[in-house]
């Protein structure tokens, strides 16, 4: 991995009838923000929220939401923009799966050429967007991890960073860094609990970039995008404006310290100090559905 500049962007997506021309309007001002991010502070990856071209709650049902995600409209003008800034872009949107009308929440490592370096599906879409729950989003089922001139960049969205062990998967496939596009409503802890235990767990970089604004619920984003180094340390944070955030992902420094600015050297690394022995002996229960020993209703909101 190259020492880089890392952005994380926030953006208010539009909240009227989606539509190609709500759309086009969110993909607009979405460009907009990206070339003056790429103006101002020079990143070399910029990672935007989930959904960002129809916002997370859309109003529509699969069918109609289908008919408006077409690649022409949610994935092409960002590839473009890639290659005219010659930048990386971890760019996401809804996507449209193999069979008719099956929606995917979807992310995407763009390359400076245009090209798609790799593609990735929300493997955990939350309880009320999972179409099994009477949702809209097919979860996916395969995990990326994609190598570009920067580094090897895994992906995650929103709900996935829940569960320790996507990222871990990525990270023993060589991640370095993990994206995390986000429209995330529940606590602004949870948020950077999660975000930074993920990093910490796998002495990864983490860049999540969350949502901010509300949408045709009325529900509110509220962003607080983050990026984390290695050890777990928060290195750039934003607010609830519309903004981005930059830091530098130095992997030189990365894991020398125990902690952020401290004098004492990191002795332990996640990785290589797991006990290969304990988890191929309770393999069974690391597959197994277990239970939360409480008894409750899911809650109807995100």
């Amino acid at each position: 991995m190259k020492r880089i500049k890392a952005a994380a962007i926030q953006i208010a997506i539009s909240t009227e009838p989606l539509s190609h021309q709500s759309i086009e309007s969110n993909v607009s001002r979405t460009i907009d923000l990206v070339m003056k991010c790429v103006r101002e502070s020079n990143p070399d990856l910029i990672v935007l929220p989930e959904t960002v071209t129809t916002g997370f709650v859309t109003g529509k049902s699969p069918s109609e939401l289908w008919e408006l995600i077409d690649d022409k409209y949610i994935l092409e003008p960002f590839q473009n923009l890639a290659k005219s800034l010659n930048v990386h872009i971890v760019h996401a949107s809804y996507s449209r799966g193999e069979e008719t009308n099956e929606i995917l929440n979807s992310s995407w490592v763009l390359l400076p050429d245009g090209s798609i370096g790799g593609k990735y599906n929300k493997t955990h879409p939350f309880c009320t967007e999972n179409v099994c729950n009477g949702g809209w989003v097919t979860a996916g089922t395969e995990v990326c991890v994609t190598e570009t001139d920067l580094g090897k960049i895994g992906m995650v969205i929103c709900f996935d960073g829940d569960f320790p062990e996507l990222s871990r998967i990525q990270a023993l496939m060589g991640a370095e860094i993990i994206a995390r596009p986000s429209a995330l409503l529940r606590s602004a802890d949870i948020w950077e609990l999660t975000t930074r235990a993920r990093a910490y767990d796998n002495h990864v970089f983490f860049i999540g970039a969350n949502a901010i604004g509300s949408d045709p619920q009325g529900t509110y984003y509220f962003g607080n995008s983050l990026i984390v180094d290695p050890i777990g340390t928060v290195i750039a944070r934003a607010t609830s404006h519309e903004s981005w955030i930059t830091a530098i992902l130095d992997p030189e420094t990365a894991m020398k310290s125990l902690s952020s600015g401290s004098s004492v050297g990191q002795p332990f690394d996640h990785i290589s100090d797991r006990n290969l022995e304990l988890l191929d002996r309770y393999s069974e229960v690391l597959k197994g559905s277990g239970s939360t020993n409480f008894n409750y209703s899911r809650p109807k909101s995100r």
